[in-house]
């Protein structure tokens, strides 16, 4: 008995607390004209029980600095509490988690969408730390070999160039000697590109550069920006990759429903959730895949299970999503790993594009 009585006690020494903090400071239906009258302060709907039947808006609304720790605390753990409920049948029984989502049972678990998109800022983030991004310096292994070498022959000549504006202005001797070791220098690198270009059977690389030209002006934009700057043009594609991923789902529901299309029961919404809980799985894995490469623990072995588990996973998701057999689900899985690949590739392309034109 004393134990609630001090409980009672301290919530009303908070909520005494809340009044001194901000004064006026109402809650409940008492805190609007409407909500005196039982109506839904956001839509008007007159109210039957605790929560709005128009809108879901709780009746009992908060205005008071403890109301918003409160709001931050639900929200996490109510998140939190679904996501523990998700990622393990996510991982362990993908079909079922699919079906019992598409049957209705959503309050459960963690939306689809939701997850892919936690996912995908999650696998940004971590190959980020990681250190797998795009290549912001350029060199000869990661460019074609023309483009490589007009790079860094104009990074030689602008060194160049500044090496003999600073010999002139300089009048101390040392400096002049340093000067004129940077400028041999440079000469030599000049020297040294311009063979390995007529090595390549090139001899004139703006020549060899402009011979890519097609003539559609849209497309040759495009094509000088990435010979321009190719280093800046695939960090923008990285970036295009998480910001369109999405493109994904679309991308791949026709290859799933072609898998499935006389099967009627089966609709585009379902084939939908199949693909994006597939797609958040993958690039979960692949999170944990980097990190365990990045703390030195990979090998062949990581190699093996890097291809090996998504086929499997796609493979238990087939049979339990749409219940099949286990030798009809192999099968399907193989057609699927073979879409995948042309799924992949429109989608690079689709980026490219964004890339050229952009």
């Amino acid at each position: 008995m004393s134990g609630g009585i001090e409980a009672a006690g301290e919530l009303a020494t908070g909520a005494l607390l809340g009044r001194a903090v901000e004064p006026q400071a109402g809650e409940g239906h008492g805190a609007g004209h409407d909500a005196a009258h039982g109506l839904c302060l956001n839509c008007g709907t007159a109210l039957i029980g605790s929560h709005c039947h128009g809108c879901g808006q709780a009746g009992h609304i908060h205005r008071s600095l403890s109301a918003i720790g409160h709001d931050i605390l639900h929200g996490v753990f109510h998140f939190e509490g679904k996501l523990w409920r998700t990622l393990p049948m996510l991982a362990w029984r993908p079909g079922e988690l699919t079906r019992r989502y598409i049957a209705g049972e959503r309050a459960r678990f963690v939306s689809p969408m939701a997850i892919f998109l936690f996912s995908v800022f999650a696998m940004f983030a971590v190959f980020s730390w990681v250190g797998i991004s795009a290549p912001t310096e350029l060199n000869a292994g990661n460019m074609k070999p023309f483009v490589a070498i007009d790079y860094a022959r104009k990074d030689a000549q602008a060194k160049l160039d500044k090496a003999q504006r600073k010999l002139a202005a300089a009048s101390d001797e040392e400096e002049k000697a340093e000067y004129r070791e940077r400028i041999a220098d440079a000469q030599q690198s000049l020297a040294g590109l311009d063979k390995a270009a007529r090595s390549l059977g090139g001899g004139n690389v703006d020549m060899a550069m402009a011979e890519a030209h097609t003539g559609w002006h849209a497309l040759d934009h495009g094509i000088e920006k990435w010979q321009k700057n190719p280093a800046l043009m695939m960090y923008k594609l990285q970036s295009a990759s998480y910001k369109f991923s999405w493109l994904l789902i679309p991308l791949s529901v026709p290859f799933l429903w072609a898998l499935f299309f006389w099967k009627r029961q089966y609709k585009l919404y379902d084939h939908a959730v199949f693909v994006t809980y597939s797609i958040t799985f993958m690039s979960l894995f692949y999170i944990v895949v980097a990190i365990v490469a990045a703390i030195g623990l990979g090998g062949g072995w990581l190699a093996v299970a890097a291809l090996a588990i998504p086929f499997v996973h796609v493979t238990r998701q087939l049979q339990q999503a749409y219940q099949l057999n286990w030798f009809s689900a192999i099968m399907r899985a193989w057609v699927l790993t073979f879409f995948i690949s042309w799924i992949l590739t429109i989608f690079v392309l689709i980026l490219v594009a964004l890339g050229l034109f952009g």
